[in-house]
Parts: structure tokens; sequence; C-alpha cells
């Protein structure tokens, strides 16, 4: 399997096939495995995973430890960051009436916006990025990706954005 993984990751299509092939049933259990766990289609996981195991193929390092299981995890962290992506998309529409029924907070609205505004200019330029990056729905990992850094960096990022906003918070606010 290691040779089969070598010449995969050398770009040979011939391998990547036979290598596709011996995972199959592993990669397909384990979306099926996670639809029937969150009611996500089973298909969609399915193909978040291949392209999770695709994309790191030609990462990987046959030196260290399993290359099949590096594969199979890359694969099951590109599909579990689907469901959380789309956990987060998934909202209840509001009904017409529901939506009459708001009040109008405009003031209340700008208000919050323009302390949003002060806390967000207070933060250094990395916590700003990795802020909106989070902000834009991205996990730890792919704001990482974006950043070019690791997903450890980023929570070390959210605990220092974290900390400034409790500081911030605590700070008495005068309007004059």
């Amino acid at each position: 399997m290691i040779a089969c993984i070598r010449r995969a990751r050398d770009g040979d299509t011939r391998a990547t096939r036979e290598l596709v092939e011996a995972l199959r049933p592993r990669i397909t259990k384990m979306a099926a495995y996670y639809g029937r766990c969150t009611g996500e289609d089973p298909d969609d996981l399915l193909q978040e995973a291949w392209v999770g195991l695709l994309e790191a193929l030609p990462e990987v390092d046959l030196r260290i430890g399993s290359p099949e299981h590096y594969l199979t995890a890359r694969a099951r962290w590109k599909v579990l960051d689907a469901i959380k992506r789309a956990k987060v998309r998934r909202c209840a529409p509001l009904d017409d009436v529901a939506a009459e029924n708001i009040p109008d907070t405009g003031c209340e609205n700008a208000l919050a916006s323009a302390c949003t505004s002060e806390f967000v200019d207070g933060l250094k330029v990395r916590q700003r990025d990795v802020l909106d990056c989070l902000m834009s729905g991205l996990t730890w990992r792919e704001a990482g990706d974006r950043l070019g850094c690791a997903s450890a960096n980023i929570a070390y990022h959210v605990r220092k954005i974290r900390r400034e906003y409790e500081e911030w918070v605590e700070e008495p606010v005068c309007f004059v």
C-alpha cells in the first residue's frame, strides 16, 4: 500500500485510482456514519471526504506513521468541517407575522455597531484578521490555512481576543 501511495503522491493516476478503490469502503462507511449521526446527506459528506483525502495526498510523508491513517484522518477532518459549516449556516426561517412583530431597534443597532467597531479597532492587525475569518464562518483550521498558520495559533489569538474583550467590557463607558 505504501508503494501505491508513493506513486499516487508523485502523480501516477493509475496508482491514485488503486488507492481510491482500496480506501473506498472505509471512507464510504465513515461518511455514512457521520451522515446518520448528524442528519447531513452522506453523499455530500463522502464528497467532502474525498476532497480532503486527495488534497492531503501530495503532502503525505511516508516516513512518518501510517500514510493510510494520515489520509483518512484528513478526510475525517474535512467531513467534520463540512458538518460544522452546515450547522452554522442552518437557521430557522422567520414567518412573515413574526418578522412584522420585531421592534425597530435602529438606534440600538447603531450604538452596538459603534461599540463593536471601537472594540475591533483596538485589536492588533493579526487579531482583526483572525476575527474576520471566524466571523465569516471559517473554522479554526480553515482560518489558519487562510492566514498561513496552525489552528493552535488561531486558538492563541482567540484567547487574546477574549481577554481583550473582557478588559474592554469592564472599562467604564461615558457618553457625552
